[in-house]
């Protein structure tokens, strides 16, 4: 069975991955989708005892709401539509996730959007989209 692993995060670019996604899907014929929301968290800052408590009870909400607003809406509908699918949510940096999860998956290929909007950040130090393109170990489709 084959297997696409697609960046989702209900946004509208995120949407039109997921139709990608689905038409490809459609004509490899046995396909699994693993639908992965990434919620951007980096490791490399300080805080005391007490910022690290909320900071896990924050993380824990982030994930809980990610899972009932996002994905499972999004994996009834899918599997209305007679998709074999999977979801995940996953705190940490996007780009490592996407290929590590795309590794345990054996998946065939990454599909993820494009955000026409960039901040000052992504300018500096580049977007997930150019991070997973530099970084994964298996063909990655951006979706514009």
């Amino acid at each position: 069975m084959s297997c696409i692993v697609v960046g989702y995060d209900g946004s509208a670019s995120g949407k039109r991955s997921l139709n990608y996604a689905k038409n490809l899907a459609k004509l490899i014929g046995d396909c699994h989708l693993a639908l992965v929301f990434v919620i951007e968290w980096s490791p490399y800052q300080f805080h005391t005892p007490q910022e690290l408590e909320e900071r896990h009870m924050r993380r824990e909400k982030e994930l809980e709401q990610a899972r009932e607003r996002v994905l499972e809406p999004a994996v009834k509908e899918l599997e209305a539509e007679g998709f074999k699918v999977s979801a995940e949510v996953r705190h940490g940096d996007g780009a490592a996730l996407l290929d590590e999860i795309a590794n345990k998956l054996e998946a065939n290929q990454i599909v993820i959007g494009r955000t026409g909007q960039r901040g000052i950040r992504e300018r500096l130090f580049g977007g997930l989209s150019g991070n997973l393109v530099a970084t994964a170990t298996v063909p990655v489709t951006i979706i514009p």
